[in-house]
């Protein structure tokens, strides 16, 4: 019964994924996503749209469509390991399909789940090497954890949203420079370090970003003001002896 789901719409599946020896390596009675999110493994993100609700399917995923090449180590939810190269075998039950969950609406704590979650599937996405799709879940994350709520956050709460912001502003930087875009790496500093001005990881970054650029005054700042905060750092030491060297240089004529 019912339709197959429609882009945006959530979905609740029951998941058994198995290797080709038989042995379970996942099972979740109740794994709730929105296909399109890169929230799950690609089998399930492009399967389960053409599924009904109600409907059992087999998906045979070759490792890129799984947990490419490098597998997976052990976490929560999956035993044991999953090998490199390793494809799998899904039985997959639809079990609900619903509208999409609005996080602008979502009250904090709610919003903190779902922000961390795309954070962590962002990390995944980083680890294995795709950094588009790493940046996608980083700005989703952003998205849920951004806006309006249908509470005011307690004390602790914005606390933690305003952290969680940050981690995902440098996750951000992050992916944009793997992907070669230096201004969007900076802007994302930026944006980190308006919300926590001493955050060491963004002062770092922006000011090799700085560096980079030939604006050897302004990274000298940043990076001073990160090795206050970090006095021991061996990297900040560096970057700032680079730049030293660099501008005793006599300009030539």
């Amino acid at each position: 019964g019912g339709s197959q789901p429609r882009p945006g719409q959530e979905v609740s599946v029951k998941v058994l994924g198995a290797l080709e020896d038989g042995g379970l390596v996942e099972r979740d009675p109740r794994l709730t996503f929105v296909p399109g999110h890169g929230d799950v493994v690609q089998a399930l993100e492009l399967g389960v749209p053409t599924m009904l609700p109600g409907e059992i399917s087999f998906f045979l995923a070759a490792c890129l469509y799984a947990y490419g090449r490098p597998g997976s180590r052990r976490c929560a939810r999956r035993e044991p390991d999953v090998p490199p190269e390793a494809p799998l075998l899904f039985e997959v039950t639809l079990l609900e399909v619903r509208d999409g969950p609005d996080p602008q609406r979502l009250p904090p704590a709610a919003r903190l789940r779902l922000g961390s979650q795309r954070r962590e599937r962002g990390n995944f996405h980083f680890a294995r090497g795709d950094f588009a799709a790493a940046l996608r879940s980083y700005r989703l994350a952003l998205h849920a954890l951004d806006g309006p709520a249908t509470a005011p956050p307690g004390p602790e709460e914005e606390e933690e949203l305003q952290e969680q912001r940050v981690k995902c502003l440098n996750n951000c930087a992050a992916a944009e420079l793997k992907l070669g875009r230096a201004e969007e790496a900076l802007a994302a500093c930026e944006a980190a370090l308006r919300i926590s001005p001493d955050n060491g990881r963004a002062l770092l970054r922006r000011g090799q970003l700085l560096a980079e650029q030939g604006r050897d005054a302004e990274a000298a700042l940043v990076l001073r003001r990160a090795l206050e905060l970090d006095p021991a750092n061996k990297v900040i030491h560096a970057e700032l002896s680079r730049l030293a060297k660099r501008q005793s240089r006599p300009s030539s004529t």
